[in-house]
């Protein structure tokens, strides 16, 4: 009938209408593939990788990749050092321009000994562009002053975790046997804990301060410390001890060079405020006055010290963490000396005086009882460490400043 002829055709009519649109999208998607194809193609035929061979140059000896942790690059950072005649020990070639996304491949030929490093071709200029807008050279106002040469290679240091008592005298001689005994272990540079001739108490403070510039009977502990430097030819960070200055009292360290003369004395800066309830509460500035400049010695060591006396809350939680971030910070050795750990004390100090070297490990370390460490500081490891981490190179001038406002008060 004709109902059923127009039935059929209205369903041939609308297959036919779906078959051409399924047909259209396919061909469409497949020309979409093909022209995708082709950008991708002619993309990698313009970028291509360009190898730079580094010929003639001798085979690695050693080879170490590290992850730079600066916030400037975090790429990789990859150095080569040579056992060549031709080359100074030491000497290597610093590939650290080079990002994670840019290093493609090392390939090392036996035969022909050269280096060759597969690279994008865009990435060098893209580099050397970024890092002149960096400006690491104006991250530091004004420019840092550079490490001077150490008159020796390496030397020893002595950090003497003293057990302090309520006896002066008794803490006076106690801390100068351990010194002369540290010396007498080879040690050049010896360190003394915070507060030692003395309990670490804001009643205590006002007794057993003493007159560090009159010296003589107002100040045994700095006239000892100067008789042992002078006798022993060594030099003294003399940790700390209460300071009385006209009215007024100061936590001040001492530094007497070899010679038994005093070379510099600091003023603790930062006053220890503590309040946590059901643990402890401290404040030093209820009897202490904060110093008003940063102390900087020449006694030919390039490092921090920190005489300490963290307690048994800050300790566990803060005094190893805080030494080895300064020591990857500013990639040089830092020292710390506590007094040992007196549970009776009304004060109870952490201890585990430290050594730490420039990439943030434990050189030596004690526990929490009374001892003397001797460990030695190779100044070979701060050049290492540096070439390996070239972190001066990679601070943003371009974003930040370092501004030393003492040295600029100099200046003017």
């Amino acid at each position: 009938t004709n109902e059923v002829r127009e039935k059929s055709r209205k369903r041939w009519v609308g297959g036919c209408v779906v078959w051409f649109l399924h047909a259209t999208r396919s061909w469409l998607e497949e020309k979409a593939n093909k022209e995708k194809k082709k950008k991708e193609k002619q993309k990698r035929k313009n970028k291509g990788w360009m190898l730079t061979t580094l010929s003639q140059m001798p085979l690695p000896c050693s080879i170490s990749i590290t992850s730079s942790s600066s916030s400037s690059s975090l790429g990789l950072c990859l150095r080569l050092f040579f056992a060549s005649p031709a080359l100074p020990s030491g000497c290597g070639c610093n590939f650290s321009s080079l990002s994670s996304s840019s290093l493609r491949g090392l390939c090392v030929s036996p035969a022909s000994r050269s280096i060759a490093v597969l690279k994008r071709a865009t990435s060098s200029n893209t580099f050397s562009a970024m890092a002149s807008a960096f400006k690491p050279e104006e991250s530091r106002r004004p420019p840092a002053i550079p490490l001077p040469p150490s008159p020796i290679p390496k030397f020893k240091i002595a950090l003497c975790q003293l057990l302090v008592t309520a006896d002066k005298e008794k803490n006076i001689a106690h801390a100068r046997k351990a010194i002369e005994e540290a010396a007498d272990k080879g040690a050049k540079l010896v360190v003394l804990p915070e507060i030692w001739n003395s309990p670490y108490s804001n009643d205590s403070f006002p007794v057993y301060a003493e007159e560090i510039d009159a010296g003589g009977d107002a100040s045994p502990s700095s006239t000892m410390l100067s008789e042992v430097a002078r006798s022993k030819q060594i030099t003294i960070v003399g940790g700390s001890i209460p300071e009385r200055f006209g009215d007024r009292l100061y936590n001040t360290c001492c530094i007497f060079g070899s010679d038994g003369k005093l070379k510099a004395k600091h003023r603790k800066i930062h006053l220890f405020d503590i309040d946590i309830p059901g643990k402890i509460t401290f404040k030093e500035s209820k009897t202490l006055t904060a110093g008003e400049t940063p102390t900087i010695v020449d006694t030919g060591a390039h490092l921090l010290c920190y005489p300490g006396a963290f307690n048994m809350t800050t300790g566990p939680l803060h005094w190893e963490l805080l030494q080895r971030a300064r020591a990857v910070d500013n990639q040089v050795f830092v020292a710390t000396c506590s007094p040992a750990r007196d549970a009776g004390a009304g004060y109870v100090a952490w201890g585990h005086s430290t050594l730490v070297g420039p990439f943030g490990e434990i050189i030596a370390t004690t526990e929490h009882e009374e001892m003397t460490i001797v460990a030695e500081v190779d100044y070979s490891q701060i050049e290492l460490r540096r070439m390996s981490l070239p972190l001066e190179k990679q601070r943003r001038g371009d974003l930040y400043q370092l501004v030393d406002i003492c040295r600029l008060r100099e200046t003017e």
